[in-house]
């Protein structure tokens, strides 16, 4: 517990606004270990690059402060590559490829962080099959068609439902020499998307830490091409040193082409400590190590305790869909305003229990297992019971 903070119950996920998911032990015996030694941070990359690039199949990696800093630095490396006069000027782009392409339907508030490094977006595609007045998307063609000398990168949303396919994409951009950059913050689990994304023709991807690997919440993943990793590693790093000290590691060995060492870079406010990396490091051996069914199995038996402690409620045990292996229990109630008012009264009691506000306009209270304990299951069973009590 926290001095004057209050405990909630998470039922919603690993939501950064509700402190993600509680760290196993093993993850927070690596940070204390951590915290105890010093290190200099680009060996401690390095051998971060090492496991990175055994989890994904990647050529390099390295642990950033959350998926949004990996694509802010995956943006500064294909703009500035690997020119230190270039990573100098960042976010100013006079004189430099800075247009990153965007499917419209893939726009999201997380693209800022390519904007903030000094992209400018250049959008294609209709997407009336989400706005609903058809069914078209972008189509490759038009993809091909907005890259120009101006282009930096081509930016790709992986998710469930992203069109074009990440397969057209990569092709489109691989045969015009542009880097393709894929944000893939959430699409963990299942295991195979660790290396599914780089293997269709990837340049760069960038995971969360803190969600489904059990990383430290502050902690992400860019994983790729080693220039690109090695050019937005350099952007990041401090680099308050004289330049004939600085020996770049073999897993970074396109920085030994520097003509000099860059300013501090536009990266410098996304530098990620050595307790995050070692927690970070623990997690993704973890996470790969983990027979996926075993940990369903442990998420079900969660969730079946927690209806257990609810008896008489409609509480169903379902698959979620766009998140292979992870089940939810879903409450469907009669109408959103229901499940508004249902919602209120469980984050008024103590502890405060948050279920999945994504679904409230559903009508379903939906809870997700990977954020809370199971010593929780009994006291959120009762929470519903005693939210239910209000009436509608």
């Amino acid at each position: 517990m926290i001095p004057g903070v209050p405990r909630i119950i998470n039922a919603y996920g690993t939501n950064t606004r509700l402190g993600g998911r509680p760290l196993a032990p093993e993850v927070v015996a690596a940070m204390a270990a951590a915290a105890r030694v010093t290190v200099e941070m680009h060996a401690l990359q390095a051998a971060a690059s090492r496991a990175i690039a055994a989890a994904t199949g990647a050529e390099a990696g390295i642990v950033t402060a959350g998926a949004s800093a990996a694509l802010l630095l995956g943006a500064a490396a294909c703009m500035a590559r690997l020119d230190p006069g270039a990573m100098n000027r960042l976010p100013d782009t006079t004189g430099l490829p800075d247009e990153f392409i965007i499917v419209r339907s893939q726009r999201n508030m997380y693209d800022r962080a390519l904007r903030a490094a000094g992209g400018r977006l250049i959008e294609v595609g209709i997407p009336d099959r989400v706005s609903g007045p058809g069914v078209r998307d972008a189509d490759p063609w038009e993809i091909a068609e907005a890259i120009t000398p101006r282009t930096a990168a081509v930016y790709y949303l992986a998710g469930p439902r992203s069109q074009p396919t990440l397969a057209a994409v990569a092709r489109i951009a691989g045969e015009r020499g542009v880097p393709l950059i894929v944000d893939a913050a959430a699409q963990l689990p299942p295991r195979d998307n660790l290396r599914r994304f780089l293997a269709e023709g990837a340049d760069l991807v960038c995971f969360s830490g803190g969600k489904a690997i059990g990383g430290p919440q502050a902690s992400g993943i860019l994983a790729g091409r080693r220039d690109l990793v090695s050019s937005a590693l350099v952007q990041m790093l401090d680099l308050d040193l004289p330049a004939e000290e600085f020996a770049p590691p073999a897993e970074f060995a396109p920085l030994g082409q520097l003509r000099g060492l860059p300013h501090h870079g536009i990266g410098r406010s996304c530098k990620t400590g050595k307790e995050e990396i070692a927690g970070l490091l623990v997690a993704l051996q973890r996470f790969v190590a983990t027979d996926p069914a075993v940990e369903t199995a442990g998420w079900t038996a969660r969730l079946q305790t927690v209806a257990a402690a609810a008896p008489g409620l409609p509480l169903r045990l379902v698959a979620d869909g766009s998140k292979p292996g992870l089940p939810m229990l879903v409450w469907q109630v009669s109408a959103p305003a229901v499940a508004q008012r249902i919602e209120q009264r469980l984050r008024a009691q103590d502890p405060a229990v948050h279920v999945d506000a994504a679904r409230l306009g559903e009508g379903r209270l939906a809870i997700n297992p990977i954020a809370f304990e199971d010593a929780d299951a009994v006291v959120l069973g009762a929470a519903l019971v005693a939210a239910a009590e209000g009436g509608a």
